[in-house]
């Protein structure tokens, strides 16, 4: 993707990033994300745009994968890294909103898989509250929700990073329910 910077010339927009294909149900590249490599860099992430095909709050980050997992939960993540991390860990069911608040559509769209999600969000004060609304949205549709609550890290990328994927899956069986 190009745009044109303030002298006229060309940039590429997802210039020094590391690129995630956002990938629709059918297995068709519908957008992209790019996350920085540099931290002087910003915006710390760069979307597609939404368009006719893309729309960011009714589409989920690797649904396309999780959806065909032998487990009977969904995690739902706030990022890119958080299920990557998690899929290193050696899970598959996990997925991530796509640089927005969570939705209604996104909580109909879980529905459509599962019947229970489980809510790994950051633990920071924003994250908790990205999790109770989540919980509601869930809620509204039939789906349970257990929230992971995990010390020592800020997120599941780094908890995974810092404890190992045993320390996560004892996380992930003391979540509560909401």
């Amino acid at each position: 993707v190009a745009n044109r910077g303030k002298n006229g010339s060309c940039y590429d927009v997802f210039r020094n990033r590391v690129i995630f294909p956002i990938i629709d149900l059918r297995g068709g590249v519908i957008a992209f994300g790019g996350r920085r490599l540099n931290d002087n860099d910003n915006p710390k992430y760069v979307n597609t745009g939404e368009n006719i095909v893309y729309k960011k709050g009714r589409n989920l980050y690797a649904l396309n994968f999780a959806k065909s997992t032998q487990q009977q939960e969904l995690l739902l993540t706030e990022g890119y890294m958080d299920v990557v991390a998690i899929y290193q860990g050696g899970f598959d069911n996990a997925v991530a909103g796509l640089g927005t608040a969570f939705t209604s559509e996104q909580a109909r769209l879980l529905a459509g898989h599962t019947q229970t999600v489980v809510l790994c969000y950051d633990s920071d004060e924003a994250g908790q509250r990205a999790t109770q609304k989540a919980a509601r949205l869930l809620d509204d549709v039939g789906v349970k929700a257990r929230i992971l609550s995990i010390s020592g890290a800020k997120d599941p990328d780094e908890f995974i990073k810092k404890f190992g994927k045993e320390a996560f899956l004892q996380e992930l069986y003391n979540g509560q329910d909401c």
